[in-house]
């Protein structure tokens, strides 16, 4: 009976992780650019209580062995890329990526973070941040009596500066690809960084390398599933109830 209620207690603390991914997923249902997480399960080593190659009485060895299952544990969490819905807002700084691409973003310490969320703005110089304030890279200086700002779908910045009837170009946006995207880590703040298990980024023009291509005055909205993570949630507090019970009767 003791070995019964540890393993009833795995699979309480692996749902328990597992609710609080879908928590998270549903908190950000409406976050711009969100992409959901699940976790995976995985079972824990089993107690051999008698191996196939062991010798049997009656000469010769077993068919099948005796094994006893521990219980199971959380072994990833794997982030899903999904496409996200794209959301019109007639801003012409927001920017959706159509593809697989990532926008490039500079933060303060000079190392860059990668995102998908295009809700940009401008800050008091002009440049193009983020709406926490990181500077996109390439940086696009848009001077502040500039009209008909147009980002076009390869990326390329044009503005109809003061005093020209001709649009000038303000320069071009650029997007990262990843050989494994889900082996980037979140940092908040919708930002990602590349990792060991991500691969280096490889930076292209919109369009080229399957980066995907630009839709100005779009954003990309969250890909999180409501209805889905609502069933993923009822299946859970059933496996947790079930696990519960087992204490109780293995007691």
């Amino acid at each position: 009976m003791i070995r019964s209620l540890y393993t009833a207690a795995t699979g309480m603390d692996a749902q328990q992780t597992r609710m609080d991914t879908i928590a998270n997923n549903l908190a950000n249902a409406s976050t711009t650019g969100f992409k959901k997480v699940n976790a995976n399960f995985e079972d824990l080593l089993s107690e051999t209580l008698r191996s196939p190659r062991d010798a049997s009485p009656q000469g010769g060895s077993p068919s099948l062995p005796l094994q006893v299952g521990l219980g199971t544990r959380v072994s990833a969490t794997t982030r899903s890329f999904s496409q996200g819905d794209l959301v019109q807002t007639q801003s012409p700084t927001h920017l959706a990526i159509a593809g697989d691409g990532f926008f490039r973003i500079l933060r303060p310490n000079g190392e860059y973070a990668y995102t998908r969320a295009g809700d940009f703005t401008t800050d008091a110089d002009g440049r193009l941040v983020t709406a926490g304030g990181f500077i996109v890279d390439p940086g696009i200086d848009i001077p502040k009596e500039s009209s008909a700002l147009t980002v076009s779908a390869d990326g390329i910045v044009t503005a109809k500066l003061a005093g020209q009837t001709q649009t000038s170009e303000l320069g071009r946006i650029e997007l990262a690809t990843f050989t494994n995207p889900a082996g980037l880590e979140a940092i908040g703040g919708n930002l990602m960084i590349e990792t060991a298990g991500s691969g280096q980024p490889l930076i292209s023009r919109p369009g080229e390398q399957q980066a995907g291509t630009l839709q100005q005055g779009w954003i990309e909205s969250s890909n999180v599933k409501a209805v889905e993570e609502m069933v993923a949630m009822i299946s859970t507090q059933r496996a947790y109830e079930l696990n519960s019970k087992v204490i109780s009767s293995a007691d």
